[in-house]
């Protein structure tokens, strides 16, 4: 079955301390609900983007490691589910859900077909 990135995007002063537990319950109540449906296939929360390292390869095969996002935004991915869906209308289905569930933007993308 395909699989579907559904991603939650955060501002970048995103305070995780002003989600109410309505809010919490309501993730919840989401992430059982996918369970139930077999549509889930994995879950998670990220830390702020400010806390993340980015690597990129210099000439001559070095590494270096930088603190912070790679890219700068106004907007950073904050969690997300992986979801086994049919088609992108019962992803989107679930992201509508999500949207209300983490009241965010969310964005939905299906993953690429990997060859056997």
């Amino acid at each position: 079955m395909p699989q579907y990135l559904v991603a939650i995007h955060h501002p970048e002063n995103y305070d995780p301390s002003l989600e109410g537990e309505a809010m919490g319950r309501d993730i919840d109540v989401l992430n059982e609900e996918m369970a139930a449906a077999g549509a889930r296939f994995f879950a998670g929360g990220l830390e702020s983007a400010d806390k993340a390292k980015s690597l990129r390869k210099q000439s001559g095969g070095q590494v270096v490691v930088t603190d912070g996002p790679y890219l700068e935004t106004k907007e950073y991915v904050g969690g997300f589910w992986i979801l086994e869906a049919a088609d992108m209308n019962e992803a989107v289905a679930w992201g509508r859900k999500a949207l209300v569930a983490c009241r965010a933007p969310v964005e939905v993308r299906a993953f690429l077909a990997m060859p056997d």
